[in-house]
């Protein structure tokens, strides 16, 4: 009697099938243009205040022209979404390219305190453009069933310049004078400039499919109005109050030698990095949606910890721990919110996504600090804690929010 064996079945589950190609040369020239942006931006965000104050401008000069430039990002962030869709994405990075890198060269020739405000005022409007309009392009260029781990990709190799260029322009501010910083943070603002006749001709092909099947542009202020996009962009803004507020008090309420919150504030830049790669592998396999409020605990629970940080392991601790909740809400945010619009609402995303970065990266150490006087650093810690557990609230409530099929 002979054994009939089992047809192999016509459709092979999802974790079974091969998967599509993450790494093109598209996506790494658009991570060119990613560490060209962020080496420009973060080499002066401190030597500008450095070079305001030398200049002569005091503490209010100095506070003005980082007030300018991150003001003027949050309105080039909310500008961009309209930009891209009447005039494309390729002629929005190359102005942006233009405004962060060229003006820059002018504080060479002039440090008047008027010359300073208004570099920074057209520096601040190239990267909004640019943070807005590349990240649109990271979820155009890579396949949708592998967004999630493209996001986390992408947030590591983001963090490089961060951890990179900050350290390094004071350094080089302080051993070889302004000039070189402001050099290299002008070539380094322009290499976009480089990516835009390759990227326009790809991204003009998708804008003209996704034109084909008649989906209409999404502005910033619809984004706004939709409840699927703006709960997750709430909650992510809670951590980036919370973010804020780690990299601006930490090293003050330690009141330990520096190189203490030194390691600190690596391992939460280590761990935040491993953390967002680590969210879009598996949102890729299982959905993003479930890791939204385990990221919020775990951010909680480590901005908890820093009330008994006194010393450097419980410190090490309490950053490995927010960093990794910081990690999980940065990709889990991002692609749940892409997974939620067609290709035409993707600038918008992109948009929301970094203004609530940004002004939650500059809003909670500013009301960290107005509480820290009257309560102390353990009990404002544990304030930062809440409104991160707060945030629970729109995350709970959004768990169960639809997702586009065709998106």
């Amino acid at each position: 009697m002979s054994t009939l064996t089992q047809p192999e079945p016509l459709i092979r589950p999802a974790h079974d099938r091969p998967r599509a190609r993450l790494v093109s040369a598209w996506l790494l020239l658009l991570f060119g243009c990613s560490v060209g942006t962020l080496t420009s931006f973060y080499l002066m965000i401190s030597v500008t205040p450095m070079y305001a104050t030398a200049a002569g401008a005091g503490s209010a000069g100095a506070g003005l022209v980082t007030g300018v430039l991150m003001l003027a990002s949050v309105a080039a962030e909310f500008a961009a979404p309209s930009l891209m869709n009447r005039y494309g994405s390729g002629w929005v990075l190359g102005l942006g390219a233009l405004l962060l890198g060229a003006p820059t060269v002018l504080l060479v020739a002039s440090d008047r305190i008027v010359t300073i405000v208004a570099v920074s005022l057209a520096r601040g409007l190239g990267f909004g453009l640019l943070v807005v309009v590349t990240g649109t392009l990271l979820v155009s260029l890579v396949p949708r069933e592998r967004r999630g781990e493209a996001v986390g990709l992408s947030g590591a190799v983001s963090c490089v310049p961060g951890v990179v260029a900050l350290p390094c322009g004071v350094w080089m501010a302080g051993h070889f004078g302004f000039s070189l910083v402001i050099g290299i943070a002008t070539l380094a603002g322009l290499v976009p400039l480089v990516a835009v006749p390759w990227l326009s001709g790809v991204t003009g092909q998708r804008q003209a499919a996704a034109g084909q099947g008649g989906e209409q542009p999404i502005g910033l202020l619809a984004g706004l109005r939709r409840r699927e996009q703006l709960r997750p962009a709430l909650a992510f803004a809670a951590t980036t109050v919370s973010a804020g507020v780690v990299v601006a008090f930490v090293p003050l309420a330690l009141g330990a030698p520096g190189n203490v919150a030194a390691i600190g504030l690596f391992v939460q830049a280590i761990a935040a990095t491993i953390g967002r790669w680590w969210a879009g592998r598996r949102g890729d396999r299982h959905g993003h949606g479930g890791l939204l409020i385990p990221g919020l605990v775990i951010a909680a629970a480590g901005m908890a910890g820093l009330i008994w940080a006194t010393s450097l392991v419980p410190l090490i601790v309490a950053m490995a721990a927010f960093g990794t909740g910081f990690g999980l809400c940065q990709t889990a945010t991002l692609a749940q919110m892409m997974d939620r619009v067609p290709a035409s609402g993707y600038g918008m995303v992109s948009a929301l996504w970094n203004m609530a970065y940004d002004l939650g990266y500059g809003a909670g150490p500013a009301a960290f600090g107005l509480f820290v006087g009257r309560t102390g650093y353990p009990v404002a810690f544990a304030l930062t804690a809440v409104v991160i557990l707060v945030a629970l609230a729109p995350a709970w409530r959004d768990r169960t929010a639809p997702r586009r099929p065709d998106s």
